[in-house]
């Protein structure tokens, strides 16, 4: 396929907490002039940058043995894009030790964020000036989506699973995201279906599988002996719309499903059996 653009690698975090009608999400709302998944409701996340890559980390983390460089830098861009977007904060103040406090984080918060964000200095240079232990080993690889050929921003996202600190206060930076909410993965379906807010396909499917869970801690113990299969969504066309196919051994329930109205402009999604897509072709 010619003019195909490459996927830029990318980093999203599932901060999760357990609630009265099951596990929430710590979600937010992109902002219209951002190009890519404008005023959609999202996970934390975004591009790896250089920083991420930085060889310290291999001494100023935890959770990093038996990681490669890449799923390293994955996992400091996961970190980094939750603390620049909405605060949280993963580190500690000693090997082994708890999570820094919610004053701690927004102390940090207020002196670093749109430094790091700017990219004026990395994250890993404020782990290291502040005597900190990045805790990356709170953070459980949960899916892995590339965006399809044929899109003309792509992306390559790993998507992480944490459990939010009980007393970090998490709120949307105001740039990127210009609201934030704690929904649970029913709300999120109710609210994509009646229009009330766009959720892509990724997020959606994303969202369903955490749903199979009623508390973070099971969520995290099944994601721990998952095993990750890449999703690259193939593009069908049939008589009611476009169909959406990905692996079913993905674990989401599904290997096809329809899709009705534009990208990311609340379509709807519906979930096909293998009868009702015999009819699709390529597209």
């Amino acid at each position: 396929m010619t003019g195909q653009t490459n996927p830029r690698s990318a980093a999203t975090l599932m901060l999760a907490r357990d609630g009265a009608d099951g596990i929430e999400l710590f979600m937010v709302v992109r902002h219209h002039e951002i190009e890519f998944a404008s005023g959609a409701l999202v996970f934390p996340g975004g591009a790896v940058n250089q920083s991420d890559a930085d060889p310290r980390w291999r001494q100023l983390a935890e959770g990093v043995e038996g990681l490669t460089d890449q799923m390293l830098g994955l996992m400091a861009a996961a970190a980094r894009e939750a603390f620049e977007e909405c605060g949280v904060l993963f580190a500690r103040e000693a090997r082994g030790g708890a999570l820094v406090d919610g004053e701690r984080a927004e102390t940090l918060g207020t002196a670093y964020r749109e430094k790091i964000e700017a990219g004026q200095l990395g994250f890993a240079d404020m782990i290291e000036r502040e005597g900190l232990v990045a805790a990356f080993d709170r953070l459980v690889h949960f899916a892995h989506w590339i965006t399809p050929a044929h899109m003309p921003k792509r992306f390559d996202t790993y998507f992480f699973l944490a459990e939010a600190p009980m007393n970090h206060v998490l709120q949307h930076d105001g740039h990127e995201a210009v609201d934030s909410v704690w929904i649970t993965p029913r709300e999120a379906r109710i609210d994509a279906d009646a229009n009330r807010r766009t959720v892509l396909f990724p997020t959606l499917l994303n969202l369903e599988k955490i749903d199979r869970h009623r508390t973070v801690t099971a969520a995290l113990a099944a994601t721990k002996n998952d095993r990750i299969v890449t999703v690259r969504p193939e593009v069908l066309t049939s008589a009611d719309g476009r169909i959406l196919r990905i692996p079913m051994e993905a674990g989401y329930g599904s290997a096809e499903f329809l899709v009705i109205g534009e990208p990311g402009q609340n379509a709807r999604i519906v979930r096909l059996s293998a009868t009702d897509t015999a009819r699709g072709s390529a597209g």
